[in-house]
């Protein structure tokens, strides 16, 4: 297992509306994409293009949203996950597991359509990692 691509950075926010008007004229983002729901997951996201990487937009979908503690924290927001690509994801599981990190749950299809899964804060340097399979288009 080797460090893979920073894909994106996610970042917990109460509005996607008002985090992309950010982007869009704070940032000058030019490529924003439409957001969309993640039932699954219990969140919205939108994802906003950067030059070498992707920001991840989320924000709660429904009441069992697990963004909601989060944002109970938070409530303007903020970084909530760093995300990266492995070409393996099973292979990757194993690894992590075989040092001893918590692996949060079963791999699973994530916002990119590739699979993912999330590794405990407290075995990654105090943030909350998401592994994920490099996606077929490179997004």
């Amino acid at each position: 297992m080797k460090l893979g691509r920073l894909n994106h950075v996610g970042v917990a926010t109460p509005s996607i509306e008002a985090s992309i008007a950010f982007y869009r004229n704070v940032m000058g983002a030019e490529v924003i994409r439409a957001p969309f729901d993640l039932p699954a997951q219990g969140v919205k996201v939108c994802f906003v293009d950067t030059p070498n990487s992707q920001i991840e937009l989320i924000e709660p979908l429904g009441e069992g949203s697990p963004i909601h503690g989060f944002l109970a924290k938070n409530p303007q927001g903020g970084q909530h996950h760093l995300c990266y690509e492995v070409p393996d994801i099973h292979q990757a599981k194993a690894w992590f597991e075989g040092k001893g990190a918590r692996v949060l749950g079963e791999p699973r299809i994530g916002a990119h359509g590739t699979l993912i899964f999330f590794v405990h804060p407290k075995d990654m340097g105090g943030v909350l990692t998401e592994i994920m399979e490099t996606p077929k288009d490179g997004h």
